[in-house]
């Protein structure tokens, strides 16, 4: 068998990290690429395999995974808000059971499933959450954590009928090469355009984009088939993260405490305005802002145990976002 490595999502953000890993480790890798999607994250990277293929197009997928040595599957619609979910759920749950199913068609020995920290299930009181907690945010998921969610529960039954397959969970990442953005990039960004109007409650974890790379490969040649590996590295509060990239990015930031009952109101008014005015992702809506006020936080002994994990200082992993978002002309 070829020793061809697939990582469909390949030009969204995590995956052109995994990318870049893989080849920094001297794998050849083949791109799965949304048709239509932005190619900017490969640029530097010609001599890359690229095939463009809709992951729900199982075929087309089974295709595309022939002769793979393993195969990384990240390709996902990553939105806190959508007028319309129906492409996410297509993408997220569809998806993900065509292309597993492709990659057992296709007899790859090696899968790592890319799903999140929102899968998790959370504790009162602010304790970090390990991988044995089971999911518990119903009430307050939002379409892309029950997608996430659904999604992960489909990889771990493959799992269980004998594809081997590793689960990856990612907290919050941060780093360059973030073009959508994601969510978790759109708050480094409203900060440095003076967006945020104080500190607000509750807190999430971190995890430096290049360090999630790392575990995703990990994951691959040390990671137990039907685990699930929590990707983060950085459990801080709402506040500290305001006035940390603030101090970095040589940025004012009001030193107003903004409390929970207040920041639910303010995303309630930005869900509004996208509802009915832009039609386009707001900073925050009640949902996702429920969710960090738990706050988030998560432990990631099992992967610094298991796949040794590196953890990247939080101020640098900031300092390269800030650098990469005013470089790519997206922040003042």
């Amino acid at each position: 068998m070829d020793n061809v490595v697939a990582v469909s999502g390949a030009t969204g953000f995590i995956g052109s990290a995994v990318v870049r890993r893989l080849l920094r480790d001297g794998r050849t890798v083949r791109a799965l690429i949304e048709p239509g999607a932005n190619e900017q994250n490969l640029a530097a990277h010609p001599g890359v395999d690229r095939v463009h293929v809709d992951v729900r197009d199982y075929v087309a997928m089974a295709r595309a995974l022939d002769g793979c040595s393993a195969f990384y599957h990240l390709a996902a619609v990553y939105k806190v808000w959508t007028p319309d979910p129906t492409q996410l759920y297509a993408v997220n749950i569809e998806g993900t059971t065509s292309a597993l199913l492709a990659a057992k068609t296709a007899r790859v020995p090696r899968i790592v499933y890319t799903s999140s920290i929102a899968a998790v299930g959370g504790l009162p009181g602010g304790e970090p959450s390990d991988e044995t907690v089971p999911f518990n945010h119903f009430e307050a998921a939002n379409p892309y954590i029950l997608s996430k969610y659904l999604s992960e529960r489909v990889a771990l039954r493959f799992a269980e009928s004998g594809l081997p397959v590793v689960v990856v969970n990612p907290a919050f990442p941060f780093g360059p090469g973030d073009l959508a953005p994601t969510p978790t990039g759109a708050i480094i960004l409203s900060i440095l355009r003076r967006q945020v109007p104080g500190l607000p409650a509750g807190g999430f974890c971190a995890a430096d984009v290049d360090d999630v790379a790392a575990g995703h490969v990990a994951a691959e040649t040390r990671g137990r088939i039907g685990e699930r590996y929590i990707l983060g590295n950085h459990n801080i509060s709402m506040r500290d993260f305001v006035q940390l990239v603030g101090r970095i990015a040589g940025v004012h930031t009001l030193n107003v405490p903004i409390p929970s009952w207040m920041g639910i109101g303010v995303a309630a008014a930005m869900e509004a305005v996208s509802k009915h005015v832009t039609h386009s992702e707001p900073l925050a809506t009640v949902k996702s802002a429920k969710y960090v006020l738990g706050p988030a936080y998560f432990n990631p002994a099992k992967a610094r145990a298991e796949l040794d994990l590196p953890c990247t200082p939080l101020e640098e992993t900031i300092e390269r976002a800030v650098r990469f978002f005013r470089d790519s002309g997206m922040a003042p």
